[in-house]
């Protein structure tokens, strides 16, 4: 498995330009998605909820469903790479095998003696059998044989995970936020997508493709997720602050991003700590350089936070205020543009959990939405965006979007 990089290369096969990502809205050039595999397939109804879906996906049809969103993106001129394919091509890299298997293994879980029988095994296989135990993870009857008994293996049923899976990777855009020329490794706040982070970093660290990428946000201590930062237009970011970024976490993104010359303003958002709004992007997501989709039940206690630089090496933090306002503020313009989710109270709660408000924009008023919101996808089009309808039935049963499912790495300037 290789990734397909279909771009200009410099001489030494690096690319040429570097990846930038400066808006929400700017013409997609390059994404990162992750097809679903044999992760999903680790779902059961005993274990789908610790590991943070609502349901059992058919895996056959999520991988469709993909494939078809995958193809799309390709078919408008969007370079997709598949996170798979590069993990494994990272994983030709000594140092990266080494920092893969440290993040697999749980000593403190398995015991000493099964952890070091865990850390040869996967030290023994390829880079493709590698990847796959990173992310589909291994239950205790798939270990490797070890000599002598082990108390560990005996205390667990054959099926409990020892290396858990990884079935939230389809969502690719929390792990990781491009601002600017630097990517952002994120902290992930719940326990069951810990291990995300490790691969998304050894691939950025390790992958030939992202040698000379620059850094932001050096505090991985504090969760952060990329559901929740929006860039609002060049040197303007949002940050959702509710279930899964924590006001630590905001801050300290909020810092290295002032601090880099990555923006000149950040607005920290606080949005209800539960399942339905767990990310910013699943109330509010821009959909043109100047018009965002938002779920009309936030419409009007959404507030914000505007943190700036206090020009000597610290922040200052404002007193709160609407978020629409502090955000057209922010951008340099007169109003925010809003479309409303579902035309009642009732089609607006159906259409914001089934993830109307998550759209990719492929470009300004380009965008991909799931076609099961249908009152939310007219609204759109009647307010002159463009959208193009994809599937979800399968993939949405993490709670998640096409925006939930795309890591921008590269995109075109507004102009």
């Amino acid at each position: 498995m290789t990734a397909h990089i279909a771009q200009t290369a410099s001489t030494d096969g690096e690319p040429a330009a570097a990846p930038r990502v400066d808006s929400e809205v700017g013409p997609l050039r390059t994404v990162l998605l992750h097809r679903p595999g044999a992760e999903l397939k680790r779902l059961t109804p005993r274990n789908n909820d610790q590991l943070l879906f609502d349901g059992v996906p058919w895996v056959d049809r999520a991988q469709e469903e993909h494939d078809a969103f995958a193809e799309l993106l390709r078919g408008r001129g969007v370079e997709v790479l598949l996170l798979a394919d590069l993990l494994v091509d990272a994983l030709h890299d000594d140092r990266a095998r080494i920092a893969g298997i440290h993040s697999a293994v749980n000593e403190r879980r398995l015991g000493i003696d099964l952890a070091d029988a865990l850390r040869s095994h996967l030290a023994s296989i390829g880079p493709d059998q590698l990847a796959t135990a990173l992310m589909t993870g291994m239950t205790f009857e798939e270990l490797p044989a070890a000599e002598g008994a082990s108390l560990v293996r005996k205390m667990h049923h054959p099926i409990d995970f020892a290396v858990d899976p990884l079935p939230n990777l389809l969502f690719t855009r929390d792990s990781s936020v491009w601002v600017g020329d630097r990517v952002a490794i994120t902290s992930l706040a719940l326990p069951a997508r810990d291990r995300e982070t490790a691969l998304t970093d050894l691939i950025y660290a390790y992958h030939p493709r992202f040698r000379r990428t620059g850094r932001a946000y050096g505090a991985h201590s504090a969760p952060v997720e990329g559901g929740d930062v929006l860039l609002l237009a060049p040197g303007v970011l949002a940050i959702g602050v509710g279930e899964r970024t924590t006001p630590a976490g905001a801050e300290s993104f909020a810092r290295s991003a002032l601090a880099d010359g990555l923006a000149h303003t950040v607005l920290a958002v606080p949005i209800t700590q539960e399942r339905a709004t767990m990310h910013l992007d699943t109330v509010c997501t821009m959909v043109d350089r100047d018009a965002v989709v938002m779920y009309p039940a936030v419409r009007d206690n959404l507030f914000a936070f505007p943190v700036r630089s206090d020009g000597a090496g610290g922040v200052v933090v404002e007193d709160r205020r609407p978020f629409l306002e502090a955000a057209a503020d922010a951008m340099g313009i007169e109003k925010l543009r809003v479309i409303d989710t579902g035309l009642d109270p009732v089609t607006a709660e159906r259409e914001q959990w089934d993830d109307g408000n998550n759209t990719l924009a492929v470009g300004p008023g380009l965008v991909v939405a799931y076609e099961r919101n249908v009152e939310t996808n007219a609204r759109l089009e009647d307010a002159g965006v463009e959208v193009i309808r994809i599937s979800g039935s399968e993939l949405g049963s993490g709670r998640g979007g096409p925006r939930c499912m795309s890591c921008p790495i590269d995109r075109a300037p507004l102009v």
